[in-house]
């Protein structure tokens, strides 16, 4: 009898709660930020209907570097080498900044080993596009997410 007492209480309680908290009104809103650009943009052009149109391009801007700097952010990068020959490692480093001067290649020690990765990509999708082509040169190529460098 107590139990079917205590049930019918926690019961009312737990319902009554609820129907407070539905009161409130409160609704969280989450979006992707190219949905609110996209929004923008579709609300000046039918504002403002005799003004050129104009196009969204996603593709990467390109930065002026004489007058960007360098920030951290999160991305990935395309390890080429890892093993404990540190001689080996910084000769990988060198024929592939030889061979692809305009991509970074970045040389760390994680004892017990040497490991060499390359790139400064802003998604995995990029990272993994170069580590295709990679593969052809250089035997275990992985997709690694790290701290990376890019111009702002």
């Amino acid at each position: 009898m107590l139990n079917k007492g205590l049930i019918l209480f926690f019961s009312l309680f737990f319902a009554n709660f609820l129907a407070k908290g539905q009161e409130a009104g409160t609704v969280d809103v989450s979006k992707d930020t190219l949905i609110t650009i996209l929004q923008n943009f579709r609300a000046e052009n039918l504002l403002n209907p005799s003004t050129t149109r104009a196009t969204i391009s996603l593709a990467p801007k390109v930065v002026d570097k004489s007058r960007a700097t360098r920030v951290k952010r999160k991305g990935f990068r395309v390890q080429i080498y890892s093993g404990a020959n540190r001689n080996e490692a910084q000769s990988i480093q060198s024929q592939f900044k030889g061979l692809h001067p305009d991509m970074e290649a970045y040389m760390t020690y994680h004892e017990p080993n040497y490991r060499v990765k390359v790139g400064d990509f802003t998604s995995r999708s990029e990272a993994n596009n170069y580590m295709r082509i990679l593969r052809n040169q250089y035997k275990n190529v992985f997709v690694f997410q790290e701290d990376i460098w890019v111009w702002e």
